[in-house]
């Protein structure tokens, strides 16, 4: 039965608590990313597009997404819904003084209850994370329609098919996992993938940026990028070791192997950087580390800690270059989330196919550990269903919303700045007082 009733467990409890702030603090962490990305007259509501996905995604978590996701299986494609509406049969029974009487439903050894709010936050970072391609252009009021709409038929189901407790897969679903017997340990594919395919959709339905490619549209602020881009990884130590919801040798081998990812990828994006372009930018720095990180998502309990290097390495220098491919062929994915994470989340997926090893807690070698190429045909389809699914789905989303509240923003708020045309504000108010300019007041 799922969950369990029992006594939880204190260390894997204090751990899992620790954890579930990290990753809630992603979302914060990436709107200051997004926001120092873009020009200052929108970034207010770049910030608010990423910070609404907590309350969206919260209220339809609790009311039925977690059953969708966690719930018993149907069909293959998604949990009942009903199972835990409401969070229902989750709360168990407290004693007087309000101590736990010994009926507190677990998942692993951890109260259920604190697993649904870590495995919210990773809905409502991946729910942010498209923000960034439809950036500058799309009306917030359609923005918060689609997210719910996003999380509710693409997220839910995805994280289904992929997120796995441990023992409890076959009673629950996951058949990516447990019947495709592919690697995804915090979400390749149901965060990254998934949301760098969808991003990409969005970015062609609601069409270039007024200006795109022809103007520059530099970042307004890269402090803030830099300061983004650290809050991510600390967060993702969380994300990733977290998963394990064991304070144990597992989460220890994980937050080593994401510490390792996120150092050489910055190093080998800002090599790439070097020889392309003459010199290394903080920018470039900030993205090579966010590339690492969401390449080590999936492999992190796959890999040794050699192999999450060369899984860094691989998606730094690889993503450095996709980012450029929008110049050629012409989709104006504002802030790189398909250059960054629809890519490295593949080449994570599919590095764990080359690097995997029987030592790491998989335990399954990949094709240079003597392993052949079972497992990288796994991860293949994994990867190619998943896109396929998320292209799909959000296509349809996008052409319904269109055609009938409408997508993009009125091209006087485009040319004004998102932050006052959608929400009478504006980041920087400064005013000219005795010949100088100061902050308003």
């Amino acid at each position: 039965m799922f969950p369990t009733t029992g006594a939880v467990d204190g260390a894997d409890t204090a751990w899992l608590l620790a954890a579930f702030a990290l990753v809630l603090l992603m979302t914060p962490g990436l709107a200051l990313f997004y926001g120092g990305m873009v020009r200052s007259k929108s970034v207010l509501n770049m910030m608010m597009m990423c910070l609404t996905a907590i309350p969206v995604v919260w209220l339809l978590w609790v009311a039925f997404g977690y059953s969708m996701t966690f719930g018993p299986d149907r069909g293959g494609v998604v949990g009942d819904p009903t199972t835990f509406a409401g969070l229902r049969g989750l709360v168990g029974a407290f004693g007087a003084d309000g101590s736990d009487a010994g009926a507190v439903p677990l998942v692993g050894h951890v109260p259920a209850l604190l697993f649904v709010a870590f495995q919210a936050g990773f809905a409502m970072v991946t729910v942010a994370l498209i923000a960034g391609a439809v950036a500058d252009r799309m009306r917030f009021v359609s923005w918060l329609v689609f997210a719910a709409l996003w999380a509710t038929l693409v997220y839910f189901p995805v994280a289904h098919w992929v997120f796995s407790v441990p023992g409890l897969t076959a009673e629950r679903g996951g058949w990516i996992v447990e019947h495709l017997k592919a690697i995804d340990f915090a979400g390749g594919t149901a965060v990254e993938i998934n949301s760098g395919a969808s991003a990409l959709v969005m970015a062609l339905l609601l069409g270039r940026r007024a200006g795109w490619p022809r103007d520059p549209m530099r970042p307004h602020n890269l402090p803030f990028v830099m300061l983004g881009a650290g809050l991510l990884w600390f967060g993702w130590f969380g994300f990733n070791a977290g998963s394990t919801l064991a304070a144990n040798g597992a989460a220890a081998l994980i937050v080593v192997n994401t510490l390792g990812a996120g150092a050489v990828s910055m190093v080998s994006w800002l090599i790439v950087e070097k020889v392309r372009h003459g010199k290394p930018t903080s920018f470039g720095a900030a993205s090579g580390v966010v590339a690492g990180l969401v390449a080590i998502t999936p492999s992190c309990s796959a890999v040794t800690p050699i192999g999450a290097l060369a899984v860094g390495a691989a998606a730094g220098a690889i993503s450095s270059y996709a980012i450029e491919l929008k110049y050629r062929w012409r989709y104006d994915d504002s802030l790189d989330v398909v250059g960054v994470h629809l890519v490295s989340g593949v080449v994570g997926m599919l590095m764990i196919g080359l690097v995997g090893s029987a030592s790491a807690p998989a335990g399954r070698d990949g094709l240079l550990y003597g392993g052949g190429v079972d497992q990288l045909w796994r991860q293949a389809v994994a990867v190619i269903v998943v896109l396929g699914y998320a292209m799909v789905v959000t296509l349809l989303i996008g052409l319904v919303l269109k055609a009938t509240i409408g997508l993009r923003a009125d091209p006087q708020h485009e040319a004004d700045g998102l932050d006052d045309g959608q929400h009478a504000e504006s980041a920087y108010d400064l005013h000219v007082r005795g010949g100088r300019l100061e902050p308003g007041r």
